[in-house]
């Protein structure tokens, strides 16, 4: 009987310690459940801070197929570089058409540092107005994913100066010939993009004159202008 009760009290305290670890190792385990609850409800607060004030926001979309050149007719007629000596801007022109949607296509991203005339218009010197087409900005790498902050992968192209120009500055082209024509500003105009004035821009004139066309206005919850910028320019002897 001794013995009996003996290895029942022996049993009743193995079972007490049992129970003791058990109760322990739930509280560690709570404890640590706790903790990571804790740590990932700090992480979800500060990523929704983050994305507050940094909202994703899309760069202009990055062109998957450069524009069609068009064929000209007359090479040495055709313009090839265009001056703006105030602004310190020598680059060269790309004949280019209109697009799927009829839109006059500029040139792709990887030639933002180029201006596109339309080929199938008025070339400058001709009679009619001569239309230049260019980037006000473009990605810096063309074909990267959207940028934070709507701004944060763009630079600089060729046409990122243009709204500076005031009449009677000078504009030059230069033909396929060598030629130099001179062209002088007379207005320098911001239409929305939605309300742009298209006989304005392009109706015919009675004498040789340019238009130099980019973007402008402000950039929209996209990240895209919501403007353009037309500089009219006539020719000057």
């Amino acid at each position: 009987m001794t013995r009996l009760a003996g290895r029942a009290r022996e049993a009743r305290t193995s079972l007490r310690a049992r129970r003791a670890r058990g109760t322990r190792t739930a509280t560690r385990a709570a404890n640590g459940t706790v903790k990571v609850l804790f740590a990932v409800s700090v992480l979800c607060a500060l990523a929704a801070v983050l994305l507050h004030l940094f909202p994703q926001r899309a760069v202009p979309p990055a062109d998957t197929a450069e524009p069609r050149l068009i064929k000209v007719t007359d090479p040495p007629t055709a313009p090839v570089r265009l001056r703006i000596p105030v602004l310190g801007l020598a680059v060269d022109v790309l004949p280019l058409g209109v697009d799927d949607k009829g839109s006059l296509n500029p040139p792709g991203f990887r030639d933002a540092m180029k201006v596109g005339w339309y080929a199938l218009g008025p070339r400058p010197g001709d009679i009619g107005p001569a239309v230049l087409v260019g980037h006000r900005d473009a990605p810096a790498n063309p074909g990267s994913v959207a940028a934070r902050n709507g701004r944060d992968n763009i630079k600089n192209a060729a046409f990122a100066k243009l709204g500076r120009l005031r009449p009677g500055d000078l504009v030059e082209t230069e033909q396929g010939d060598g030629r130099r024509l001179p062209f002088r500003v007379t207005s320098v105009s911001t239409y929305p993009t939605k309300n742009f004035p298209t006989k304005l821009v392009y109706g015919p004139v009675p004498n040789s004159q340019l238009r130099l066309i980019t973007c402008g206005g402000v950039i929209n919850a996209q990240g895209h202008w919501d403007s353009n910028v037309v500089v009219s320019a006539v020719a000057s002897r």
